[in-house]
């Protein structure tokens, strides 16, 4: 069983999953053309997270895995505003079939001029129109200098998701 991480190209996937991984900041420019696996080892459990690139060409792969995931990490950049409504209409298209999936929204990229706070993020996103049944959570996190440890936001995030990984095994 998988941890799914979606969103737009450019959102800040790639960068967020190997800060999760070494819990230093490395910041990846490349788009991921494809796929992108890793596994984090905590000391209570093993996750492994499978990120779809977001560019357009990828978006009609990211259903037939949404079926085999035990959580779904979805990234936005926050300062990406005229994304925001596109990013919006994929997240709700992707869950509607599925009320159950855990969702666990990362507003990225906090840290730049511009950024929403999480709250519009909240709005933007329509995340109150999700469902009640679902278990549902939106941090706020950045990816800073590369080398840096990642921020508290970051180890909060990486917690959580290894908390809703051993409540669904």
């Amino acid at each position: 069983k998988q941890i799914l991480v979606l969103g737009l190209d450019g959102a800040g996937k790639t960068s967020i999953l190997h800060s999760l991984a070494t819990n230093h900041v490395k910041r990846s420019m490349a788009p991921t053309e494809g796929f992108n696996a890793i596994c984090i080892n905590t000391e209570e459990s093993q996750m492994e997270f499978l990120e779809i690139g977001g560019s357009e060409s990828l978006r009609s792969y990211w259903k037939m895995y949404l079926p085999k995931v035990l959580l779904l990490v979805y990234v936005v950049d926050s300062a990406d505003h005229a994304r925001l409504p596109m990013a919006k209409q994929l997240l709700h298209q992707l869950i509607q079939n599925n009320s159950t999936l855990p969702v666990v929204v990362l507003a990225n990229k906090q840290d730049l001029e511009g950024a929403y706070c999480i709250t519009d993020i909240h709005d933007a996103l329509a995340l109150s129109d999700i469902g009640d049944e679902r278990k549902m959570f939106l941090i706020g996190t950045h990816v800073a200098e590369d080398g840096s440890e990642i921020s508290s936001s970051m180890k909060d995030a990486k917690e959580l998701i290894g908390t809703l990984v051993l409540e669904t095994q």
